[in-house]
């Protein structure tokens, strides 16, 4: 009889395989597995999660990287994990978002580690992922949902292309500012192409 453990590692690597997996300069972007939780669960208990829902313990955290995975199943598209294609390093979470109670359809975006800040990384996964959206699942628009003290995502969403568009009031996490990418017509190089 095969244990447990290799069982749900059999069922998390076929559920991997469903992602579409995407593929940039520096990163690869890819589905969740098992061995990234910790990274994500470390991640949830600091202060630095607090424009995702945290802080989190383990248990709470757990949830919340399980609702990331099932998005897929429910949505068709959702959060890959950010891997560092030269380490293989899970760096964080980006991704097509949209669950209920939500204004619209999101891209958003999650980095784990501090180390991983202000390299351009959250901006080149954003993009891909913008990409996979406009070019693959055919939106012809998207935001994202950015709290109001959360500075350094609203200069990202600026970066994007995007502009202030309204405002959101979440129920759990407070007040947030819609920001609106540019549609697909507009963005000058047509996307990234990134998706593998």
């Amino acid at each position: 009889m095969t244990p447990a453990n290799t069982q749900i590692s059999t069922v998390a690597e076929r559920f991997e395989a469903l992602i579409p997996r995407l593929e940039t300069e520096r990163l690869i972007l890819r589905g969740h597995r098992p061995a990234d939780f910790d990274a994500f669960a470390a991640y949830a208990q600091t202060p630095r999660s607090t424009g995702t829902g945290g802080p989190l313990d383990r248990n709470l955290a757990w949830r919340s990287f399980c609702n990331m995975t099932g998005h897929w199943v429910h949505r068709g598209y959702g959060f890959w994990v950010i891997e560092d294609r030269a380490s293989a390093r899970p760096l964080g979470a980006c991704g097509l978002w949209f669950p209920e109670g939500w204004p619209e359809r999101e891209i958003g975006w999650m980095l784990w580690t501090d180390a991983a800040e202000g390299k351009g990384i959250a901006h080149e996964a954003a993009l891909a992922a913008r990409s996979y959206a406009y070019d693959v699942l055919g939106w012809d628009t998207a935001i994202s949902l950015v709290l109001d003290d959360n500075t350094r995502s609203a200069a990202l969403a600026r970066r994007m292309g995007c502009v202030a568009d309204g405002s959101f009031e979440h129920a759990q996490y407070g007040a947030a500012t819609i920001w609106r990418h540019p549609a697909p017509a507009d963005l000058a190089d047509g996307g990234m192409e990134a998706y593998a």
